[in-house]
């Protein structure tokens, strides 16, 4: 079982004969991914590394039954080619880009809030259910199959605690990174029910940092969770005052610190690591 993604996620790519989408494509195809269709306009009945390439997201959904999209396009197009996915109503959207304007962005969210559509990202590296399927641009050979479902607003952070988990025998359900930009199409709070409800995660590694108020809100609905959740929030050794790492990494007075996250969290009966060597340990003991 997984959320999300699994074996028979049938992916299409847009913007897969650019160089970042023709790499990570690759990728994703040896880690078994089934990619289906590549979109690139103009492009259309030619074809990639034996993918058939469209002109547009509506004709390789009905070519191919495509039901997810990974985003690999310039932040300038990136806006317009969510859009066109929340039309073809697929199940779920990555968007991998970053730099994208955030004035469009929250245009297209608009749309994104009204769809049935599962965007995940912008400026993320993806969504992984090891063994099954990987979108995105996680690097697989460091998952393996398991009962900890990890969420993080980090790529890289996400990638060190991941083979922290790995190295000490710790699986992944599904490992979800959301990007750190000020608007997520999915955050805590939307993917915590997700693991919730898996019977095959049996507990979830929430990975935060500096900026916003996603973890104070996770927080909250973490005190009604069945399943235990372990901690981590990056950036507390961050000086005041000094913007750090993603956009949506920004503190206003105390909201967003990494102490009132950290104590939001432990309100909540979430043991918070000090390091990332800590969080296996941590995820051994709450797993009983």
């Amino acid at each position: 079982m997984s959320i999300l993604v699994d074996q028979s996620t049938k992916l299409l790519v847009q913007g897969i004969t650019g160089r970042e989408g023709e790499f990570h494509t690759r990728q994703m195809i040896e880690y078994g991914t089934r990619v289906v269709a590549g979109v690139t306009p103009g492009k259309g009945g030619t074809s990639i590394m034996e993918v058939p390439i469209f002109d547009t997201v509506q004709d390789a959904v009905r070519a191919t039954g495509a039901n997810a999209s990974a985003i690999f396009v310039p932040p300038r197009f990136a806006p317009d080619a969510v859009l066109e996915a929340v039309d073809a109503r697929l199940d779920v959207v990555v968007c991998i880009t970053e730099g994208i304007p955030i004035q469009d962005m929250v245009r297209a969210m608009v749309f994104v809030e009204n769809s049935p559509v599962r965007l995940i990202g912008p400026n993320c590296p993806g969504v992984i259910t090891p063994g099954e399927c990987k979108i995105g641009i996680m690097p697989g050979n460091i998952f393996t199959k398991g009962p900890v479902g990890v969420i993080s607003r980090s790529g890289t952070l996400t990638y060190e605690i991941v083979y922290e988990l790995t190295q000490a025998g710790l699986g992944q359900s599904t490992c979800i990174g959301i990007g750190g930009d000020p608007t997520p199409g999915t955050t805590f709070i939307h993917a915590l029910p997700l693991f919730e409800a898996d019977p095959e995660t049996e507990a979830v590694v929430l990975i935060g940092e500096i900026g916003g108020s996603d973890e104070e809100i996770a927080a909250d609905y973490i005190r009604q969770m069945a399943k235990p959740v372990v901690g981590f929030i990056s950036g507390r050794t961050a000086p005041p005052g000094k913007r750090m790492g993603h956009a949506g990494a920004i503190v206003s007075g105390r909201t967003g610190t990494a102490q009132a996250k950290v104590e939001a969290l432990a309100a909540a009966g979430v043991p918070v690591a000090d390091t990332t060597r800590d969080i296996p340990a941590l995820v051994r003991q709450a797993l009983g």
